[in-house]
C-alpha cells in the first residue's frame, strides 16, 4: 500500500516503517497518524511479517513533534479528541503482540518522544535528542508522554524533564533507561535493531506476544499482573511450540517454532 507521509520497506520478515516528512522534521500531522495507524494494523495482521522498526526519514529528526500548525484554533473539546486519537494509535504499537523497535535519529521531541516510548524499546544514534518540551507552549504531553516517561525513567526524573522542558542527549537517555542502546549513527542503529529482531523472531511467537502483554500489565490499573502471567504461562504450555521447544532442548537441537 502506498502512503503520502510514511514509507514502508520489508527486509526478510522485518518491516521498516519510516515517518517521511523530512522537510517538516517528520512532524506528526493528523494524516501521518492515520497512515501510521493503517501501517501498524496491516503489520499486526500479516502473518508473514514478524517484527517492525519505526524510524524517521533523513538524519535530522526521528520525529520533531506533533505538527504545531494543527494546534491553531483547538478548543477544549477538539483538544481532548486530539489527545485521545494519538493515545489510541500509540496504544496499538505498545500492545502489538509482535516486537516493534524505535530507531531514533536526531530530534525525538514531544509527540516524537511519545512515539518512541510507545515502541517496545528504543535504539538511538549518538546525535539523538529526547524531550517533552510542551510546557514551552503552555500545554503538556498529550499522546501518553506523562505516563510512559514516568514508567520508563521514574517519577522524579520525568517530572523534571516535563516541567523544565529540557532536552537530553542519547547518552543521558541511556543512563536514565529511556533507550536500550546507543549506536554511532542511524545506519548502525538500524543494523543493531535488525540484529536484535532477527534473534527475537527465532523464538516462539506466542511466547513473545505473551511477554509483551504481561510486561504491559504492570502499568495498568485494576489488573493483577501475576494472574495475567500465570494464565499466559498456562496458555503457552498447551501450544505446539512448547512441545517443540521442550523436545528440542532434550534433543540438543535448534527448535522450529510455528506460532501455534
Amino acid at each position: 500500500m502506498s502512503y503520502k507521509n510514511i514509507k514502508t520497506n520489508l527486509f526478510d520478515e522485518i518491516i521498516v516503517i519510516e515517518i517521511s516528512r523530512e522537510g517538516k522534521l517528520n512532524a506528526l500531522s493528523g494524516d501521518t497518524l492515520d497512515e501510521l495507524k493503517e501501517a501498524i494494523l496491516r503489520f499486526s495482521q500479516n502473518s508473514e511479517v514478524k517484527a517492525a522498526i519505526i524510524t524517521g526519514a533523513g538524519t535530522k529528526a526521528f520525529v520533531a513533534g506533533a505538527d504545531i500548525s494543527e494546534f491553531q484554533g483547538l478548543n477544549e473539546s477538539d483538544a481532548y479528541k486530539f489527545s485521545v486519537r494519538g493515545q489510541d494509535i500509540f496504544a496499538l504499537i505498545e500492545n502489538c503482540y509482535k516486537p516493534i523497535i524505535a530507531v531514533v535519529n536526531g530530534f525525538a521531541l514531544g509527540g516524537g518522544c511519545e512515539l518512541a516510548m510507545a515502541c517496545h524499546f528504543r535504539i538511538a544514534s549518538e546525535d539523538a535528542k529526547f524531550g517533552q518540551p510542551e510546557v514551552n507552549l503552555g500545554i503538556i504531553p498529550g499522546y501518553g508522554g506523562t505516563q510512559r516517561l514516568t514508567q520508563l525513567i521514574g517519577k522524579g526524573r520525568s517530572l523534571e524533564l516535563m516541567m523544565t522542558g529540557d532536552i537530553i542527549d542519547a547518552q543521558q537517555a541511556l543512563q536514565m533507561g529511556l533507550v536500550n542502546h546507543v549506536a554511532k549513527d542511524k545506519l548502525e542503529a538500524l543494523a543493531k535493531a535488525r540484529n536484535l529482531l532477527q534473534k527475537i523472531i527465532t523464538k516462539a511467537p506466542i511466547a513473545i506476544g505473551a511477554v509483551i502483554n504481561c510486561a504491559n500489565s504492570v502499568f495498568k490499573q485494576n489488573l493483577d499482573g501475576y494472574q495475567i502471567e500465570a494464565t499466559a504461562f498456562a496458555n503457552a504450555c498447551k501450544t505446539k511450540d512448547f512441545k517443540e521447544g521442550f523436545n528440542a532442548f532434550i534433543e540438543k537441537r535448534t527448535p522450529k517454532f510455528i506460532g501455534k
